[in-house]
C-alpha cells in the first residue's frame, strides 16, 4: 500500500488497521479494521476528539465495532488482501485532502472517507449518528483555520478547541439550563476571578452536589453581561476528560 503524502498519524493508523486485519485472522484488510485502529490512535489523536465533539459515545463506538469484527469469517494461513472497499476509502481520502486545500492525507481525511464510501465501517458511524456536516463543522473548529502541509499537523492544532467545551457558546445556544440557588457560590467565585493574584477559584464536593452547576452559572451570567468588568466577553472553556483519554485505550497510557 502507497503511503506516499500521508501524514505520520496516518501511516501508523494504516500499518494498525492491518496488523488488527493479520492478527484476527480475518484474510482480507477492511474499512472496519481501519475504523478500529483510528480510533486507538493514541495520545495526539484527533479521530477520537472530532467524533466526540458531534456527540459520539466512543465507548459505544468502539463495543460496535468489536462486535462487528468478531463476525467477520477467520482465514487461517492465507495471506491479507486489501478489500475493494480499503482501496476505495483511501482513494477518496484523497479527494478529501484536495477538497480542504491539503498537501497530506491525514486521519481526518480518512475519517471523512469512511463517512462518505459504502462499506461495513460506514454502516456502523451511520448507526451512531455520525454526520458528515457535524464532522466537517468541528474539523474547522479543531483547526482553526489552519491546512495539512506537515507529516505532523495534529501538534499545531489548537488544543482547546480539541480537547475543551466553551460553556459560553453552548449557553448562547440554549444548551445549558438556568441554575436556581447558587447566587452566593457563583458571585464567590467571579469575585475570586476578578482579583489581580490568588485567582484560582477551587469547587470541591463529592459527586452529583453542584459544582457544574455553578460554572455553568458562571457561564449564563458570562452570557447576559452580569459580571465585573474583567470577566465580560470572556470565555469559559471546560476540560473535556474523555475527550482528552478517547485516543488512548487505557487511561495509563494517556498518563
Amino acid at each position: 500500500m502507497a503511503m506516499h503524502n500521508f501524514t505520520i498519524k496516518a501511516q501508523e493508523a494504516l500499518a494498525a488497521g492491518q496488523q488488527l486485519a493479520t492478527a484476527s485472522e480475518h484474510g482480507s484488510y477492511t474499512a472496519l479494521h481501519l475504523l478500529s485502529a483510528l480510533l486507538s490512535e493514541g495520545a495526539g489523536g484527533i479521530v477520537a476528539p472530532l467524533l466526540q465533539k458531534t456527540g459520539v459515545r466512543i465507548d459505544h463506538l468502539r463495543g460496535v465495532i468489536e462486535s462487528e469484527l468478531k463476525r467477520l469469517p477467520r482465514v487461517s494461513g492465507a495471506s491479507l488482501q486489501s478489500s475493494p472497499e480499503l482501496q476505495q476509502v483511501i482513494e477518496q481520502a484523497r479527494k478529501e485532502a484536495d477538497r480542504l486545500n491539503d498537501q497530506y492525507i491525514s486521519t481526518e481525511h480518512l475519517l471523512l472517507a469512511l463517512v462518505d464510501t459504502k462499506s461495513q465501517a460506514k454502516e456502523v458511524l451511520s448507526l451512531v449518528g455520525v454526520e458528515r456536516k457535524a464532522l466537517l463543522a468541528a474539523l474547522q473548529t479543531v483547526r482553526g483555520g489552519q491546512t495539512v502541509n506537515t507529516e505532523n499537523p495534529e501538534a499545531t492544532y489548537q488544543a482547546l478547541e480539541r480537547y475543551g467545551r466553551d460553556l459560553v457558546a453552548l449557553a448562547r445556544k440554549g444548551k445549558i439550563d438556568p441554575v436556581i440557588g447558587r447566587d452566593e457560590e457563583i458571585r464567590r467565585c467571579m469575585q475570586i476571578l476578578s482579583r489581580r493574584t490568588k485567582n484560582n477559584p477551587v469547587l470541591i464536593g463529592e459527586p452529583g452536589v453542584g459544582k457544574t452547576a455553578i460554572v455553568e452559572g458562571m457561564a449564563l451570567r458570562i452570557l447576559s453581561g452580569d459580571v465585573p468588568n474583567v470577566l465580560k466577553n470572556k470565555r469559559l472553556v471546560g476540560l473535556d476528560m474523555g475527550a482528552l483519554i478517547a485516543g488512548a485505550k487505557y487511561r495509563g497510557e494517556f498518563e
